[in-house]
């Protein structure tokens, strides 16, 4: 925790993982971060099953307080205002035109609030042609490209398993708000930081558009599978364990040699066909059944030891579970642990961003209810009297 972020009011408008996660990160460093949620709360909260709040939910949200406004009402609209008076940074990740079809456009908050910055995720950006059309991390994965390339050659495009576009987005967002957050240290005005989820993405493609610019008259697959996106780089996919699979890649001759041996089939290092890394991706179809006639022998553990000893690359492709109890996380602290009051002993993302300066350890708490801290946030930041406080619920959460 950065003591000099304790000072900072980060309101957060915002659901699902985007906004969210950019809010989280805020959270991990010092400020407040408050919730402005709808009465029925933010739209990943609809996922829960009883009482219990869906997992994804509490991952993402430790360490915030909840308010429930009603943005349809003069009251609820004035309250968030006053709120917003009073705050540093505005994360929303709504659609489009939503806050200014409510009466929040940066114009009105930043004539109200100069030194606010209001940091808007959106999923392809305020501006160009896809900019009304509706995003999920689904649909920007479509779009980028990055489900064209993700698969087999001779199978569908596949969607990615991690919502990586939702916290590319997210990610920037937040290092955009910080980049504000500094200029106006410089200016003494804050100002509007955009991120499109979609613009994100291109910059990941790299090997994948190489494919396209070192070969221009070659027809490759945008599909690799496993391999190398760019299809440049032999060996370097996952392969068959006996009890499993593992990723090696050889990034160096020198790897290539000490992989070989490694394995028992150093006599191939002299084959011409694997010369050079040119010559080796080349013929990367042979090279690669060699290696995995020699992995498919040895179990991940045994690979494991030989490669490190080698110093090769290389990593087991370890399944959820064996993620959810990693030892490596819960040390570094990526893994942390809350009680929940319903969900019980349950783990949450801990925080990525490791500063050495002003910093301290902190505890997590759990994402709060819908509402949780109503009384206590408007109080103390708008000398709100609890009763009414509890009044801008409506018949919900009282």
């Amino acid at each position: 925790m950065l003591k000099s972020f304790s000072d900072l009011i980060v309101i957060e408008m915002a659901h699902i993982y985007n906004g969210p996660y950019c809010g989280l990160l805020f959270a991990h460093l010092g400020a407040e971060v408050i919730k402005v949620e709808p009465l029925a709360g933010e739209r990943l909260r609809s996922r829960a099953r009883g009482d219990r709040d869906p997992h994804e939910f509490v991952m993402l949200n430790s360490n915030k307080k909840s308010v429930a406004l009603d943005l349809k009402t003069q009251e609820g609209k004035d309250v968030l205002l006053r709120l917003l008076d009073k705050a540093d940074v505005l994360i929303e990740n709504y659609a489009p035109g939503t806050l200014d079809r409510l009466g929040f456009g940066a114009e009105t908050l930043l004539e109200r609030n100069p030194r606010l910055v209001i940091a808007s995720g959106k999923g392809y950006g305020a501006s160009g042609p896809y900019a009304t059309m509706p995003a999920m991390d689904l649909t920007v994965q479509a779009m980028s490209g990055a489900i064209s390339t993700t698969g087999f050659p001779d199978g569908p495009p596949v969607k990615t398993g991690p919502a990586f576009t939702d916290f590319s987005g997210g990610i920037h967002l937040f290092g955009g708000a910080m980049a504000a957050l500094y200029d106006r240290e410089k200016t003494g005005k804050g100002q509007v930081v955009e991120v499109s989820m979609h613009d994100t993405i291109y910059p990941m493609l790299t090997s994948a558009l190489s494919m396209l610019y070192n070969s221009p008259d070659t027809e490759l697959p945008e599909r690799t599978g496993n391999r190398h996106s760019g299809l440049g780089i032999a060996p370097y996919n996952v392969y068959r364990a006996s009890d499993g699979w593992l990723a090696i890649i050889c990034a160096s001759d020198r790897h290539w040699v000490r992989l070989a041996e490694a394995l028992g089939i150093a006599h191939i290092v002299d084959d011409p066909r694997f010369a050079d890394p040119v010559l080796r991706a080349e013929n990367m179809d042979a090279l690669d059944t060699m290696i995995t006639a020699a992995t498919s022998q040895l179990t991940r553990d045994e690979l494991s030891g030989k490669l490190g000893i080698a110093g090769v690359p290389f990593a087991p492709v370890k399944t959820l579970r064996e993620v959810d109890s990693d030892p490596h996380l819960i040390e570094r602290g990526m893994i942390q642990y809350v009680e929940h009051p319903e969900n019980g002993r349950v783990p949450v993302v801990g925080n990525p961003l490791r500063m050495s300066g002003d910093c301290e350890s902190h505890s997590y708490t759990p994402a709060p209810k819908v509402a949780a801290d109503q009384a206590e946030v408007l109080g103390r930041l708008l000398s709100i009297p609890v009763d009414q406080a509890n009044d801008l619920l409506g018949g919900a959460n009282k």
